[in-house]
């Protein structure tokens, strides 16, 4: 059997090329042969007749999915290939809002979210009325975050109207949404990695100086952290419920308990491995192997 890695057509920094090294590394010391392509290496479309067409170098017995395209996901999946992750849960990943309806009745607390009206119209401008909704919802400060976007992206603080009226034109032909902030929590989240349904370790991220985002891209740092059985439950439940094999859950601490922040189902592990010492590919490839061999009925190990 031959294992295939799939990455983003256009990697942003050698980091997406040594994630995908480092699995690779660790499901050929398996015994699984892995090759690592591009997206744009595979090719895959719909035909005349409507039918769906995935063609790859070599036979492979699965992929590592490290790409956030849903499309080239489907096809694959639609051709016979495993992936990990599957295509419905990566594409509710790459959403920040898809990803909080879809932990509707997870038995896991979110932050308030108001997703803000799309708009196609040029020269438009941004509804103030439903601006005053929001904040008269949610308080100031509230943060507004693109519904797609990494590494802490796309996500702004503002502390008034004129500044929540601003930023809702400068987003507005991007989807986004409005959140509640949570203050006691403000510069730190807990990181926290799942792999076939299991918590594996926790690191917290603290941010840089004057910053709110604690992402590492950003100046954050990170430390071990506990992995309490609260944390480890939480995490699990969030996973669970996107039907996700590996993912990096965050966590913020509130007064209310642990609130789910984000899902990232491609979450880059090089800073955690650092911090937390934990082999997190030998586990994702150790994972990977177990699914192929023994699969349960709907292919997850939950």
């Amino acid at each position: 059997m031959k294992g295939l890695i799939i990455i983003n057509a256009y990697p942003n920094g050698e980091k997406f090329f040594r994630q995908a090294e480092r699995i690779a590394e660790e499901l050929c010391a398996l015994g699984i042969e892995t090759d690592v392509l591009r997206n744009g290496e595979v090719y895959a479309g719909v035909n005349e007749d409507g039918s769906i067409y995935a063609k790859l170098p070599k036979k492979y017995g699965f992929a590592i999915y490290l790409d956030k395209d849903k499309y080239l996901g489907k096809m694959l999946e639609r051709s016979g290939l495993r992936l990990f992750n599957c295509a419905t849960a990566v594409e509710l990943c790459d959403d920040k809002m898809l990803t909080a309806l879809a932990l509707d009745n997870a038995g896991v607390k979110l932050a308030e979210s108001i997703p803000a009206p799309l708009c196609y119209t040029p020269q438009a401008k941004a509804d103030e009325q439903f601006l005053l909704n929001v904040a008269k919802k949610l308080g100031f400060p509230l943060v507004v975050k693109k519904s797609y976007g990494s590494f802490g992206a796309g996500v702004q603080l503002v502390h008034g109207m004129p500044e929540l009226i601003q930023t809702a034109n400068e987003f507005l032909y991007s989807p986004h949404f409005y959140q509640r902030y949570v203050a006691e929590a403000a510069g730190r989240d807990i990181r926290v990695i799942v792999i076939g349904g299991k918590a594996v370790a926790a690191m917290e991220r603290v941010a840089k100086d004057g910053e709110f985002r604690s992402n590492i891209e950003l100046g954050g740092k990170g430390k071990n952290a506990p992995l309490t059985a609260e944390i480890a439950e939480v995490a699990e439940r969030a996973a669970k419920a996107l039907k996700l094999d590996y993912c990096g859950v965050d966590l913020l601490q509130s007064k209310e308990g642990l609130i789910v922040c984000e899902v990232n189902s491609n979450a880059f592990f090089e800073g955690f491995e650092a911090a937390t010492g934990v082999n997190v590919a030998k586990l994702y490839a150790k994972y990977v192997l177990s699914a192929i061999e023994s699969p349960c009925k709907d292919g997850k190990k939950y």
